[in-house]
């Protein structure tokens, strides 16, 4: 299987690298990872809501370019259904057992992600009603991808 993780933004923090690092080393053993960061845009601190959907608009075709037509795409959004980790594992297993052989997931910049990514979304998963910043949400993604391949694995792992 094919993962490939979309995001807005560099990482900047050492300590989420290491982490990020650390999951992909893990997650090698049971698929191909793939991590691809597009540059995200400045937003003013006023930024209207105008400008704000331009941003997330610009940033979301930066995404688009990389979204392959037989990717299964699961969007990152507060909106999203909720899933326990045993149904985040069920989803990955069942996508494979359907022939989707590639999923994206993707995470958008600090404002969200734009109308034609969420348009293209196949499933919009929600970690929870709180907010995050995106780039630690990255490292809770790939702990929660290597978690659901353990649980498909039927290896051991914290509970």
């Amino acid at each position: 299987m094919r993962i490939t993780i979309l995001t807005v933004g560099k990482i900047k923090e050492k300590y989420l690298r290491d982490a990020i690092a650390e999951y992909t080393k893990r997650l090698s053993k049971y698929c191909k990872l793939e991590m691809i960061e597009v540059s995200d845009e400045k937003t003013p601190d006023t930024a209207s809501q105008t400008v704000e959907e331009g941003i997330r608009d610009k940033e979301g075709q930066r995404i688009l370019k990389y979204i392959k037509d037989d990717m299964y795409v699961i969007t990152l959004e507060i909106e999203g259904k909720m899933l326990t980790s045993e149904e985040i594992a069920e989803k990955i297993k069942n996508l494979g057992i359907q022939g989707k052989s590639s999923i994206a997931f993707v995470i958008g910049g600090s404002i969200g992600l734009g109308k034609e990514v969420l348009k293209r979304a196949d499933f919009s998963l929600s970690f929870s009603k709180m907010t995050f910043p995106h780039q630690l949400m990255r490292v809770i993604l790939l702990e929660q991808i290597y978690r659901s391949f353990r649980i498909n694995s039927k290896e051991p792992y914290h509970k």
